[in-house]
């Protein structure tokens, strides 16, 4: 296995130990099936012309991917902070998860201003709003999240410390180009994406509050849209990010900081990991199709077919495209 340097800092990892496996494991046994429903029913919407099914289709992949890397870092946190599956697995393990974190965050933005736009301003900027701009729109995010992750296959990624643990992206205190980098995540990734998302969703909710079109259901539906897409983001990447900037403001070459800031920059990455759990929620509040697509999709997987024909009836009759 290739190694860099050993860390200059003794971290007690006692902590990965316990609290990572319980919350991957988890994460694993919900995200993978909730994610693989989530494609079917994302790909019924984009069937029906739904621009929405794109963005939901895009982060359910995101999704899938990273848990995908998760039971590499169940067994890592197993080992005390030990990697034992080589530094090309390390480097696309990390590059995976920041990958998801970024793309996560970009597409749940989209999701925010394509509701800003259909509600605030129904009747313009109808094209921003087409299958074919999402479809754009996806691959411009993938391309730059996926470049500007790039960094990550580049660098060595796997050090070894003073207790001849191998650690993957882990070294403590933290680099100074990977501090520059993160500050650079923290702006462009999670912070401005976050402006967009409480800019969009402050509007949409002062537009349906004054809108007497709209039915009351719809209102609800869309402010429980509105509520779980700012949750996810904020409970979810919130404190990871605010962690990981004082990290990278305080800890470069500061061992005692890098101490101090371990355990909590530890809890706050596995919080992070829920995005994979509370995206597939999105599917509940996005339209009443969407809600009947993903019953349908559970009880053909129970092999229930009575139940299930029964509410393909019921959703013959309410398909409509969201809008």
């Amino acid at each position: 296995m290739s190694l860099n340097n050993t860390t200059d800092c003794f971290i007690d990892h006692d902590l990965d130990q316990f609290v990572f496996p319980l919350v991957y494991i988890t994460v694993i046994v919900i995200s993978i099936p909730a994610n693989s429903l989530s494609l079917y029913v994302s790909y019924k919407h984009i069937k029906r012309g739904n621009e929405l099914g794109i963005y939901l289709f895009n982060l359910s992949v995101a999704d899938l991917l990273y848990t995908l890397t998760l039971p590499l870092w169940v067994d890592y946190s197993l080992q005390h902070d030990n990697w034992k599956h080589g530094h090309h697995l390390c480097k696309l393990s990390s590059f995976l998860m920041y990958t998801n974190f970024y793309t996560s965050a970009a597409f749940l933005c989209c999701i925010s201003i394509d509701r800003y736009l259909a509600v605030v301003y129904p009747l313009r900027f109808y094209v921003l709003r087409k299958v074919k701009t999402a479809i754009y729109a996806s691959g411009l995010i993938w391309a730059i999240e996926l470049s500007g992750n790039i960094i990550i296959l580049w660098h060595e990624e796997t050090h070894s410390d003073h207790s001849d643990h191998v650690l993957c992206y882990d070294k403590h205190p933290l680099e100074k180009w990977k501090a520059m980098f993160n500050c650079g995540r923290f702006f462009i990734g999670f912070l401005l994406p976050a402006m967009l998302m409480v800019f969009c969703c402050q509007r949409i909710y002062k537009a349906i509050k004054s809108n007497i079109a709209t039915q009351d259901h719809d209102k609800i539906r869309i402010k429980k849209l509105l509520l779980s897409i700012v949750v996810a983001f904020l409970i979810c990447f919130t404190p990871y990010h605010v962690v990981m900037l004082i990290r990278s403001i305080t800890e470069p070459q500061m061992c005692e900081v890098a101490k101090r800031l371990f355990v909590p920059y530890k809890i706050t990455m596995a919080l992070s990991s829920f995005n994979c759990i509370a995206d597939t929620f999105l599917y509940s509040f996005v339209s009443e199709s969407a809600r009947t697509d993903m019953l349908n999709a559970v009880l053909i997987f129970k092999k229930k077919p009575k139940q299930s024909s029964g509410l393909k009836d019921v959703n013959a009759t309410t398909v409509e495209k969201e809008g």
